[in-house]
């Protein structure tokens, strides 16, 4: 089994996140996702695994989510997937995926049922 982890090192649930990852003696392939953000195909790719919508993975607290005014909820979901993939940090983390699955690390613990 391949597990992904999108990461963010300087975020607590993302750290606790991979270590709970670890501590089942799993090695997650780590994908910083600020520095490698995923395109429009690969956020449509975690939506489907984390059978969610776009606006449930948005970080409605960063400015850039205020600057874009992504609460308009004229806007369409590639607006949104759009959003995300020209700014990752509008990307709740962490998003652990395996071969078929995902789970958002919010709280870590979320993620057990992927592994």
């Amino acid at each position: 089994m391949t597990v992904t982890i999108w990461h963010n090192p300087r975020c607590s649930k993302s750290r606790q996140t991979l270590a709970l990852i670890r501590e089942k003696g799993i090695e997650p392939e780590i994908v910083e996702y600020l520095k490698t953000p995923p395109d429009a195909a690969a956020i449509r790719g975690a939506l489907k695994k984390l059978g969610i919508g776009p606006r449930d993975l948005l970080r409605k607290g960063e400015a850039a989510y205020k600057a874009r005014k992504l609460s308009d909820t004229s806007l369409s979901d590639d607006a949104l997937i759009q959003a995300m993939a020209e700014e990752p940090v509008l990307i709740e983390r962490p998003v652990v995926m395996t071969d078929g699955r995902a789970a958002l690390g919010r709280p870590p613990e979320a993620v057990l049922e992927v592994l």
